[in-house]
């Protein structure tokens, strides 16, 4: 994975800083260290699944769900894999009705992901599935030692699994949360954290992404007050749902009160599809307020070497210039071009990040150079990169409403 980063900075002092402050995160900030776990019981849990279970259901939200399922849509399209995977992650009810229908629930093992063993959307679900199908050797718990949702497993004698300590649900994806669902798809999940950890040895022992990832938060954070909307322009289809997940990690993880002032800050997080949104979003990017940085991520080889027919089309002869061009030639050249023209701007910020391929290993490697980006950003702008307090405040609304329903 390569980051061309095409805005200066120069500022050794906040880097030095963010560097010894992420640093130091890893004594007590779980996810730093989920790379380098070994997952011989996670695939050994995967053998205990029958061999007849054609589909695995994760039953969560945000966090619980968005990471395994940005790595999934991410590999299947290139990958025969041998389980389907599907994500019950709403309380729409024509959208639970229609995911129901998609399978046999006696084909189907339900991993149900609460990391408070309390998430209201989760149980809502779970409930309404396990009056259909209630046998609790269809469903694995996956929760933090000692919740109520671990306590209520017990009672009905099924499997348990934890999540790593001071792990939070965002930051989940390379833990049980993402791997056990992945696992039992078919992902290599071995190649997956070793992607992520390439990224973590390159940052943390003065690697290439050191500096990259140094000079781009410093960046972000010295002109967070100016370019506070961050647009992630993803030039393939296969990342739509690791924007989702990016959105998620950005949002929550940078929307906050600053830790020594009073003041509201956050970047912003826009996740876009090329080509689709060069025909949409763009014009607001090129021509409206610049308050906006751009990242792209292109794909140097889509393992597809699907070609445009060589044919002449009449009255339309000056698009022959497409003919016996391959799809991922050309899409790559709408990257390099819309880039380029917003280059030609001098004032809207830019980079990319250039992927080599689509495989586990390199999905790994992006997760883990954001959440590392995340991290310090936040140490930057001042913020607690790990609480959601905002989140929690809503939840507590919502409970309260359903218990003056039931009262």
């Amino acid at each position: 994975m390569i980051n061309k980063l095409y805005f200066p900075c120069s500022d050794e002092k906040p880097k030095q800083h963010a560097f010894e402050a992420i640093r130091k995160e890893q004594e007590y900030i779980g996810y730093y260290a989920l790379p380098d776990q070994d997952t011989a019981a996670i695939l050994q849990y995967c053998e205990k699944i029958p061999n007849d279970i054609e589909n695995i259901v994760v039953i969560g939200i945000g966090g619980s769900s968005l990471g395994a399922k940005a790595v999934y849509e991410f590999i299947r399209p290139v990958k025969t894999l041998p389980r389907k995977l599907y994500f019950f992650e709403s309380t729409d009810p024509v959208n639970l009705t229609a995911l129901l229908a998609d399978i046999i629930l006696d084909k189907t093992h339900f991993l149900v992901i609460s990391k408070s063993g309390t998430t209201i959307e989760t149980f809502a679900i779970y409930k309404y599935i396990y009056s259909l199908h209630s046998n609790p050797d269809a469903y694995t718990f996956i929760t933090d030692p000692g919740s109520p949702l671990e306590k209520y497993a017990q009672t009905i004698h099924a499997q348990i699994l934890h999540l790593p300590e001071n792990v939070g649900g965002r930051f989940s994806v390379l833990s049980p949360v993402g791997l056990l669902p992945l696992a039992l798809c078919g992902i290599d999940i071995d190649s997956l954290l070793q992607g992520a950890s390439n990224i973590k040895e390159s940052f943390f022992n003065a690697g290439y992404m050191q500096e990259t990832l140094l000079n781009k938060a410093v960046y972000y954070a010295k002109h967070h007050a100016q370019y506070h909307i961050n647009c992630l322009f993803a030039y393939s289809e296969s990342l739509k749902y690791f924007c989702e997940w990016y959105v998620q990690l950005w949002g929550e993880s940078l929307g906050k009160h600053q830790r020594h002032s009073a003041f509201h800050v956050g970047l912003t997080p826009i996740g876009l599809i090329g080509p689709k949104d060069q025909h949409s979003f763009l014009q607001l990017i090129m021509e409206g307020t610049r308050d906006k940085s751009v990242t792209f991520i292109k794909i140097e080889d889509f393992n597809d070497s699907t070609v445009i027919p060589d044919i002449s089309l009449p009255h339309l002869e000056s698009l022959d210039a497409l003919n016996g061009l391959p799809f991922e030639t050309l899409i790559n050249m709408q990257c390099d071009s819309v880039m380029e023209a917003l280059l030609n701007e001098k004032d809207i910020p830019i980079d990319i990040i250039s992927i080599p391929n689509t495989s586990e290993y390199n999905i790994g490697a992006l997760i883990f150079y954001y959440e590392l980006l995340t991290s310090l950003v936040g140490e930057l702008i001042d913020v607690n990169t790990y609480d959601q307090p905002g989140v929690e405040a809503g939840k507590i609304i919502l409970k309260e409403k359903l218990s003056a329903q039931k009262g």
